[in-house]
């Protein structure tokens, strides 16, 4: 079945008005024009521009924070409580950005580096080559984060460090994508920057919406990952040459490419006296084997549904006791 898919060629704050009722967003991924003018930052290394698709609207510098306080309550306003918001900013902003959520009731999550490849080249100051990534939700409602969407708890990087872990830690590396010879938007997010915060923060069904679609490729990686998706693109010549595209995107074409969630049915709940008693008596069993002791706590988090990490508390707590 295809996933829902909306697109309005309107200013955001007008479109959302118009098209959004209150509290009926799961999911806020954007990339907000930064205000920059004249300066080069938007500019990728060693980037043929001619490629760039015209028609991107900037924003003047001297109304940014008024710009970002209309977009942002628009925002708050559509998404579900326990929704969460994505708002991928330059520094030269920031301030603005930050003024209006906080001007809102969101709450932050995270303050992300996304750190990637080829900075703005300088001869006279350090290379900036690196974009911020607020994670704010809304609160009164339960927020959605698949802790184990992308990797197992217990899941050991070739170095013996938690690849969970790493995955979660609020720098991202992660390059930006090269298309030589193809038609691209001026600032386009990698799809394995999208992928990441729609498998985290989101479930197939869920509404993602983009306030500022540009090349659309967070409209992509929603509707690739059957997600539905609805999205606001003011600019009429890049609305009329990314769109058609995304009315072809496959609904759940990316999700073969995503590994399998990690479902840990009992993870977070209370052990009872029963259960404790059968893990102590199972650890001991098992032990009488000769397995080791990586060998059974695999096979106890299996039994008893829980993470390795939950087992071995027990198990340790148990062995105190």
């Amino acid at each position: 079945m295809a996933a829902e898919r909306v697109f309005y060629n309107t200013d955001c704050v007008r479109g959302a008005l118009e098209h959004l009722s209150d509290a009926s967003v799961d999911l806020i991924v954007t990339d907000p024009p930064y205000g920059i003018e004249g300066d080069r930052l938007h500019r990728h290394y060693n980037r043929d521009e001619g490629f760039v698709v015209e028609g991107y609207v900037e924003v003047d510098r001297r109304a940014y924070n008024a710009f970002s306080r209309d977009w942002i309550v628009q925002a708050e306003r559509v998404l579900r409580p326990g929704g969460q918001i994505y708002i991928v900013s330059g520094y030269t902003n920031l301030y603005d950005v930050l003024d209006a959520l906080r001007a809102t009731g969101l709450h932050e999550i995270n303050h992300i580096i996304w750190k990637y490849n080829f900075g703005v080249y300088t001869s006279a100051k350090f290379v900036s080559s690196h974009y911020h990534i607020l994670y704010y939700a809304k609160p009164g409602g339960r927020r959605t984060f698949n802790l184990q969407s992308r990797f197992a708890l217990d899941e050991a990087a070739a170095d013996g460090g938690s690849l969970n872990y790493r995955d979660r830690e609020d720098v991202w590396i992660i390059n930006r994508e090269y298309k030589p010879g193809r038609a691209k938007n001026k600032n386009e997010l990698p799809k394995t920057l999208l992928q990441k915060i729609v498998t985290y923060s989101s479930n197939e069904g869920d509404l993602v919406c983009d306030f500022f679609m540009g090349g659309g490729s967070t409209a992509a990686v929603a509707l690739g990952m059957n997600r539905r998706f609805v999205g606001f693109e003011i600019s009429q010549k890049t609305f009329r040459s990314r769109v058609p595209a995304l009315h072809e995107v496959v609904a759940g074409s990316l999700l073969q490419q995503q590994p399998d969630p990690h479902v840990v049915p009992n993870r977070g709940k209370a052990w009872s006296a029963d259960e404790s008693a059968r893990l102590r008596d199972r650890y001991g069993d098992l032990h009488a084997t000769g397995a080791t002791k990586a060998a059974i706590v695999a096979a106890l988090s299996a039994e008893f549904a829980r993470g390795a990490w939950a087992i071995r508390k027990r198990l340790k707590s148990l062995a105190h006791a």
